[in-house]
């Protein structure tokens, strides 16, 4: 599975506090399950969901929510087209000061190839079919790529594609 990977690095990369302290996020697979039809190919789903915990954190929920947001929206965009409009859940635990454990739950999906070729099977995780982003700009940068600057700030920058 490929997508808690990126998942956890944009969170390390862009949530204040995780890089310096990346032991405080963990993640968790949960009723993960194949989905596959009887169609003379290997090719498969995953579908399970990933458990998102941060543990002591001191910021503004919404430095963690706006990253995983943008993921969602390049990553799984068919979580914001859902009729409840709720991409994903998540729970909290207040600690001491202005501590809290935080819990988000995401329901995902991953679609991989499996080919046979002479030398044996080709696995391919397909990426998400693109979507029209009414938010792009003339250099190609999309909105949903957005990367957090200064979060005190409350600046958000475009950044093109990498």
């Amino acid at each position: 599975m490929k997508k808690p990977e990126s998942l956890k690095a944009l969170l390390l990369a862009s949530v204040p506090g995780l890089k310096d302290k990346p032991e405080n996020l963990s993640m968790f697979i949960d009723k993960g399950r194949i989905a596959a039809r009887n169609t003379g190919s290997l090719s498969f789903e995953y579908r399970y969901t990933v458990n998102v915990v941060v543990q002591d954190y001191a910021g503004d929920v919404d430095a963690l929510f706006v990253p995983l947001l943008s993921w969602v929206a390049e990553r799984q965009p068919d979580l914001l087209e859902r009729d409840q409009q709720e991409p994903f859940s998540f729970e909290s635990e207040i600690l001491d000061g202005d501590l809290a454990d935080v819990s988000v739950d995401l329901e995902l999906t991953e679609r991989v190839k499996v080919a046979r070729t002479d030398g044996g099977l080709v696995v391919t995780h397909l990426d998400e079919p693109s979507r029209e982003d009414e938010f792009a700009n003339a250099d190609g940068a999309r909105f949903w790529a957005a990367i957090i600057d200064d979060v005190t700030g409350g600046t958000i920058f475009l950044a093109p594609d990498a």
